[in-house]
């Protein structure tokens, strides 16, 4: 009898997620930073899809660039992600958050079936609205899939 393969689980990373992760990894005490082990383990056991679009790539190289981060390690990042991630073309807009900066997001994770989004901010991510569960670093990353999209939502 064959083995059904599990599909990998896809999700989106808020950039306060990211951003947090990072600031992580410059302590010793990174393994006690929720969104430091996030990203860790993306990289080293490659948990989950990483789904972005060109709109939240563009605000990850804005924001780390605001905060002082040096140049080529936003570049090395982005093009890990380029690499690694799947890059969505998100082609519906929709405004489903009360926050329009986390528009992109939701719409990356509506546009590529994502089961998760991963935020400090779950309040700006509107779980009536969403396909996509929305967690918080440290929770554990959902191991079922996404809710069955509604008729007509999206």
């Amino acid at each position: 009898m064959p083995s059904r393969k599990r599909r990998r689980l896809r999700g989106v990373v808020d950039t306060s997620v990211l951003i947090a992760g990072i600031a992580g990894f410059k302590g010793m005490e990174a393994a006690r930073i929720p969104s430091a082990t996030l990203i860790h383990d993306w990289v080293e056991s490659d948990t989950f899809t990483w789904l972005v679009s060109e709109e939240i790539l563009s605000e990850y190289k804005t924001v780390l660039a605001r905060l002082g981060v040096r140049r080529n390690v936003i570049g090395a990042l982005i093009n890990r992600l380029r690499e690694e991630a799947d890059v969505i073309e998100v082609r519906r807009s929709a405004q489903l958050s009360p926050d329009p900066g986390d528009d992109p997001f939701c719409n990356c994770a509506e546009e590529g079936q994502a089961d998760f989004i991963v935020t400090l901010n779950p309040k700006d991510f509107p779980k009536t609205r969403l396909t996509a569960k929305v967690i918080v670093p440290g929770d554990d990353i959902p191991t079922t899939a996404r809710r069955r999209a509604r008729l007509g939502r999206f």
